[in-house]
């Protein structure tokens, strides 16, 4: 029976890392979509390659500063139980691997793409595992320390915070110093619409991530004895919470409407094993709200050129999250109990400044080191054809 359990949870876990590692290809479509044409070949390989970084820097550095094991032994001592603590490494992988695949979102159209794998490799290396071996594994006694100010520890179920927030609030010191797109935002005041390339890209891209965010939240349970389909049904409904919100603040607006779901799932993964599902419809419609109403500030009104609104979408509605599962998941509002808004809040704010401090030295010292922009050249010819030398529909084939 023990080896019957091990093989379990070993195929559990497997399957859970295979569905958030289908996510990046709904990373990947969402920015293809999002961005102008002559970028798309650009979306697609950033996102290949980051998640090719991140998972050589993660199982050497990454993992051992955040769970303090490493992978130097015989492979025989890697295949006991199944090789459970490796498909364990491959499911947080895909975790990590997605602050950069957020960025990318955020930096898109004008970024250079070394410099980016750069900083890419430092995020996963060590700004992202320090801050969730606190948060998951008890480091440095922080949580002892929030349970004892609030008399309950920091929760974070799936990642509101420790994945989303720190991938949004990262990217708003680099899209910052970036700058904006050229000619987005005029001299004279006007702002120049930069429309999505291909709407039902940035549909599929949506879908792919929403199919997939249930492996996210669902196998963070990591063993099968503690799965829980709660938590399948309180991210259902913060999906068409988010949905819903979206579509009446955003007026029909397509890429709003596919933004919303993903707002919602960002902010119920932290409290998604604690709440009841009406309470996750009404966390997953407040998302959808930030988002749209977010986005259309940081756009137009506060001329934040974050190209895939990754700061509202991950940042805030992250962060909203992370309080969430102190309001909702409390008993008084038909939740499990067990969280306390006070440790919610100071987790919440401990990740975001720990994001915005590692955001903002990584981009900061690559800004100043080798550069973080393509020249006003590249960007007007685009990333595809600057850097990869094809575009996504070449104008002519070769003949032979």
């Amino acid at each position: 029976m023990e080896a019957l359990k091990q093989g379990t949870d070993a195929l559990f876990i497997l399957l859970g890392a295979i569905m958030v590692l289908a996510m990046h290809a709904g990373f990947a479509f969402l920015e293809l979509g999002t961005v102008r044409k002559k970028n798309q070949v650009n979306a697609l390989v950033k996102i290949l390659v980051d998640f090719s970084v991140s998972t050589v820097v993660y199982f050497v550095v990454g993992y051992s500063v955040a769970y303090g094991t490493h992978f130097f032994v015989s492979a025989e001592s890697l295949a006991q139980q199944n090789g459970y603590a490796l498909v364990k490494f491959f499911f947080l992988l895909t975790f990590a691997a997605a602050i950069p695949a957020i960025v990318s979102g955020g930096i898109a159209e004008r970024a250079k793409f070394w410099p980016q794998l750069m900083a890419t490799a430092v995020i996963v290396g060590f700004v992202y595992p320090f801050f969730e071996g606190i948060a998951w594994n008890q480091h440095f006694g922080v949580q002892a320390w929030i349970k004892g100010l609030t008399g309950e520890e920091f929760h974070d179920f799936a990642g509101s915070i420790v994945v989303h927030a720190m991938g949004g609030w990262i990217a708003l010191p680099a899209v910052i110093l970036l700058g904006s797109r050229a000619n987005r935002y005029r001299k004279d005041g006007a702002i120049s619409a930069h429309p999505p390339s291909n709407i039902p890209f940035l549909a599929l891209g949506a879908w792919v991530l929403v199919v997939g965010w249930f492996g996210f939240n669902v196998m963070s349970a990591q063993t099968v004895d503690k799965l829980s389909g709660l938590v399948a049904v309180n991210s259902l409904m913060a999906m068409v919470g988010g949905t819903l919100a979206a579509l009446v603040l955003g007026k029909n607006d397509p890429g709003f409407v596919h933004n919303g779901p993903l707002a919602g799932l960002v902010a119920v993964c932290a409290g998604s094993d604690l709440m009841h599902p009406l309470g996750a419809l009404v966390v997953g419609a407040v998302a959808g709200a930030i988002f749209v109403v977010m986005f259309t500030l940081t756009q137009n009104r506060w001329k934040i050129d974050d190209v895939l609104g990754v700061w509202p979408l991950h940042g805030l509605c992250g962060t909203w999250g992370g309080l969430a599962a102190g309001i909702f998941g409390s008993k008084a509002l038909g939740g499990l109990g067990g969280v306390s808004f006070s440790a919610q809040l100071i987790g919440s704010t401990l990740g975001v400044a720990w994001a915005l401090v590692g955001g903002l030295v990584v981009y900061g010292i690559l800004k100043s080191t080798v550069g973080l922009r393509l020249t006003q050249e590249e960007e007007f010819d685009g990333a595809d054809l600057s850097i990869h030398k094809i575009s996504a529909t070449p104008d002519r084939e070769v003949s032979w």
